[in-house]
């Protein structure tokens, strides 16, 4: 059951990535004009750090000697110490926690250069992680 709810949530981050790839326009300047595509890269980044988020926090759960991380951040620092994630993966991840923390609660403080040069250079942080969580989980 759990490997099932882990492959679900990995489905759906694929989703996201792809959503995303499917709405990046060519350039910052592009994507700076275009509300829609704005509003569609933002939620659907915030949902695949969410959802990355969940499977961490889900991992971890089923595993009582390790504890519950503080902030959601975290959650992928605990899951390099479980031997689950990289230590690149985990900083990358982590760092993503900030954009979403960004994006939920200040949005009209986004920089959209700086979210192009994220969906143009970072999404495969997510596929990393599913990577990672597929094989050092033995999810199949």
């Amino acid at each position: 059951m759990e490997n099932d709810l882990i492959l679900q949530k990995l489905e759906k981050l694929r989703f996201y990535v792809e959503r995303i790839e499917e709405k990046t326009p060519v350039s910052s300047d592009l994507l700076s004009q275009d509300l829609d595509s704005q509003d569609i890269i933002v939620l659907n980044l915030e949902r695949a750090i969410q959802e990355c988020v969940d499977i961490a926090l889900h991992i971890i759960s089923d595993d009582d000697s390790v504890p519950v991380p503080d902030t959601m951040a975290q959650a992928f620092l605990t899951l390099r110490q479980m031997k689950i994630l990289s230590q690149n993966t985990a900083e990358k991840l982590a760092k993503a926690v900030g954009f979403r923390n960004i994006a939920v609660h200040a949005y009209q403080q986004i920089d959209w250069k700086i979210v192009y040069q994220i969906i143009t250079t970072q999404l495969d942080d997510f596929r990393t992680f599913a990577r990672e969580i597929t094989t050092n989980k033995k999810i199949f």
